[in-house]
C-alpha cells in the first residue's frame, strides 16, 4: 500500500535529476543529490542520538539551506519538525521548547545567545546542533552541523518503525492573541489539501501517489517550479511554499539577506527565472511593485507564472499594479490559516484584478453564526469561517483549545479558527477579519482588517493598523496608527476619517490617530495587535 508522506515524495525526486539544483541562496547551490545526502546523514545522527519516532526536532533558524535539510532529516526518520521563531527571547524560547517536548535543537550559532541560560531546564533535548554562521562559530556545547551532514551513511534513511501517513509536522502559531501553540499536521492530510490544489501556497497540481506514477515517481510528466520564497520559513507560508516547490521536483531559490529586499528579490527571479514566488500580502508586494516602478525594465520577470500569498491583506490596486509589469502572472491570494488550509481563494489575472478582501470559497468550506447555523448567501449576516475535509488533528497537549477550535457541526468535524466574513449572494466570501480582533464601539462590531485596507487605499499611507482605545461615550474608539509613504508630509486625521467614510459606513471611521515610522510587522508580514495596541494607549492617552 502506496503512503503519502514527504521523505518518499522527495527521495524519489533526488533519485531521477540528482543533479538539477534543489536549494539556492544567494552563491550557494545545494543539488538534489546533496539535499538528499546531507538529510541522511543528518537523520541518522539524530537516531542515533536516541530520537525514537515521532521525536520533536526544533529548527530555530533564518532562511538558509539548513533549515530545510532539517525539515528533509526529520521527515526521514519519522520525527516531527517544528518551527521555533528566530526573534523570540530566551523565556519565550523556553515555553516553546519545553511545550513542544523537544529532543534535538537545530539552530543558528548567532542566535545560541539566547539558548545558553535556557539548556539546563530543557532536559529532554539530547541533541543541540548548530550552523556556523559569519562571525558566530558554534558553541562548544552543541555540535556542528556541517561536521555532522558531512558524514557519509546508507542512502534513503528510515527508521525501524518505517514511514506512515500519520508521520508529523508541528507548525507553531505566532501567539499574537495568546500563547504560541502546536498545531499537529498529519503528513497524509496536509497532501491531501494539496491534492486537491485547494491551497496555491502548497501545489496547485493534482498530485499521484506512487502507484499511480511507478515506484517512489512523484513528478513524471509534471512542470518543475523554481519558488521564491519571500518571507520567512518559520511561518507556514514560507515553509508551504517550499515543500510545495520540493514535492513537484522543482527549485527553492532564498533570499541571502536577514531582512525583505524587494530589490534582492526581483535580482533573484531574474537571475534564476524563477516561475512563482511566495509572498504574505501587502508588506511585501507593496515594496515589490515600488521597487518595478521605480527601475522599469530592470528585470526580466516573464518567467513569473503565478505569486502567491496568505496570512495578510492583499489589496486590488497592488495586484493590478503588478499585473501591469506581468500580464503573464496568476495572483493567487489564499485564505487560510495554520489550522485550515484551503478556506478560499482570490485569483487575479491580467483580464481582471480581484476584490480586495473577496474569496472563492473553498469545496468544503462554510459561514456559521454563533449558534452553529448556516448563514445563508446575500443575507447580510456575519458569521465564523469554518472548513471540513482534511484538518489538523489540533493542538498538541491542548485539548481544551482543540475541542473550541474543532468543534463538530452536522455530524461532523469542522476547523472553526476564528475568521469572520459574510456570504455573498453568488457565495463568495468577505473576509472580516478575526473575531479576537475586532472593536466594539457603541454596540457595533468593527473589524480591523476591512479599516486597514481602506486606510491603505490613500496616496500617503504606506501601511496602517486599526485598534481599539477606551472612550467614555462608545465603550471604544477606533484608533488608525499609521506609517506614512515618503514624500506625502505627515496625515491628518480628519483627511483620513472622511476618506474611510467613503469606503465603509461612518461608524468604521477612525476618531484617533497615531503616525508612526514603521508599523514594526514580523518578518512574515504578520501584525502583532497588542503591541499596536500598547503604542496606541500610550499615545492616545498622553493626549
Amino acid at each position: 500500500m502506496a503512503v503519502w508522506c514527504y521523505a518518499d515524495l522527495w527521495e524519489s525526486v533526488a533519485g531521477a535529476q540528482p543533479e538539477r539544483p534543489a536549494i539556492i541562496q544567494g552563491e550557494r547551490i545545494i543539488a538534489w543529490e546533496a539535499f538528499n545526502a546531507e538529510a541522511d546523514a543528518l537523520a541518522a545522527h539524530l537516531r542515533k542520538a536516541g530520537l525514537g519516532r515521532h521525536a520533536k526536532v526544533g529548527i530555530h533558524m533564518h532562511n538558509a539551506p539548513e533549515y530545510l535539510i532539517a525539515q528533509f532529516a526529520a521527515y526521514k526518520m519519522s520525527f516531527a519538525p517544528f518551527n521555533a521563531n528566530y526573534r523570540y527571547g530566551a523565556n519565550e524560547l523556553h515555553y516553546l521548547f519545553d511545550n513542544a517536548d523537544a529532543e534535538a535543537v537545530i539552530f543558528d550559532a548567532d542566535l545560541a545567545d539566547r539558548l545558553e541560560p535556557i539548556r539546563e531546564r530543557l532536559p529532554l533535548v539530547k541533541s543541540w546542533i548548530g550552523v556556523a554562521r559569519p562571525g558566530a562559530a558554534v558553541p562548544p556545547w552543541a555540535e556542528d552541523f556541517a561536521g555532522v551532514v558531512a558524514a557519509k551513511v546508507a542512502p534513503n534513511q528510515q527508521g525501524p518503525w518505517g514511514r506512515s501517513e500519520d508521520d508529523l509536522m508541528m507548525l507553531y502559531t505566532g501567539g499574537t492573541t495568546g500563547m504560541p501553540k502546536g498545531v499537529m499536521w498529519r503528513q497524509g492530510d496536509l497532501m491531501g489539501v494539496g491534492s486537491y490544489g485547494a491551497n496555491p501556497l502548497i501545489g496547485a497540481e493534482p498530485l499521484a501517489k506512487p502507484e499511480d506514477a511507478g515506484p517512489r515517481a512523484a513528478t513524471s510528466g509534471l512542470p518543475r517550479p523554481v519558488a521564491m520564497i519571500g518571507p520567512p520559513l518559520m511561518h507556514g507560508t514560507g515553509l508551504m511554499g517550499a515543500q510545495a516547490a520540493f514535492t513537484f521536483g522543482g527549485t527553492v531559490v532564498l533570499l541571502a539577506g536577514r531582512k525583505f529586499d524587494p530589490v534582492e528579490l526581483w535580482d533573484a527571479v531574474h537571475a534564476h527565472r524563477a516561475t512563482r514566488i511566495s509572498i504574505v500580502g501587502l508588506p511585501f508586494a507593496t515594496p515589490m511593485l515600488d521597487a518595478l516602478d521605480t527601475n522599469p525594465g530592470r528585470w526580466d520577470v516573464s518567467s513569473v507564472r503565478m505569486i502567491g500569498s496568505s496570512g495578510a491583506m492583499w489589496s486590488k490596486e497592488n495586484k493590478a499594479g503588478l499585473l501591469r509589469h506581468m500580464p503573464q502572472v496568476q495572483l493567487m491570494d489564499a485564505f487560510a490559516s495554520s489550522e485550515a488550509l484551503g478556506l478560499g481563494v482570490s485569483t487575479s489575472a491580467a483580464a481582471a484584478a480581484e476584490t480586495t478582501a473577496r474569496f472563492v470559497a473553498g469545496p468544503n468550506t462554510a459561514v456559521f453564526d454563533e449558534d452553529w447555523q448556516r448563514v445563508a448567501p446575500g443575507s447580510g449576516k456575519r458569521g465564523m469561517v469554518a472548513l471540513s475535509g482534511f484538518l489538523p488533528l489540533g493542538y498538541y497537549k491542548d485539548p481544551e483549545k482543540t475541542a473550541r477550535t474543532f468543534p463538530t457541526i452536522e455530524g461532523q468535524r469542522w476547523s472553526v479558527p476564528g475568521d469572520w466574513a459574510e456570504v455573498n449572494e453568488d457565495g463568495s466570501l468577505k473576509l472580516l477579519g478575526r473575531g479576537s480582533q475586532s472593536i466594539n464601539t457603541g454596540g457595533e462590531k468593527v473589524f480591523p482588517e476591512e479599516v486597514e485596507e481602506a486606510l491603505k487605499r490613500h496616496a500617503a499611507i504606506r501601511d496602517a493598523a486599526v485598534v481599539g482605545v477606551p472612550d467614555a461615550r462608545f465603550g471604544e474608539k477606533i484608533c488608525a496608527v499609521v506609517e506614512p509613504r515618503p514624500g506625502f508630509g505627515t496625515p491628518e486625521l480628519p483627511d483620513l476619517a472622511a476618506f474611510v467614510k467613503t469606503q465603509l459606513a461612518d461608524y468604521k471611521a477612525p476618531r484617533a490617530l497615531v503616525v508612526v515610522e514603521s508599523i514594526g510587522r514580523s518578518p512574515n508580514g504578520k501584525m502583532d495587535y497588542p503591541a499596536v495596541k500598547r503604542l496606541a494607549l500610550e499615545r492616545t492617552q498622553a493626549l
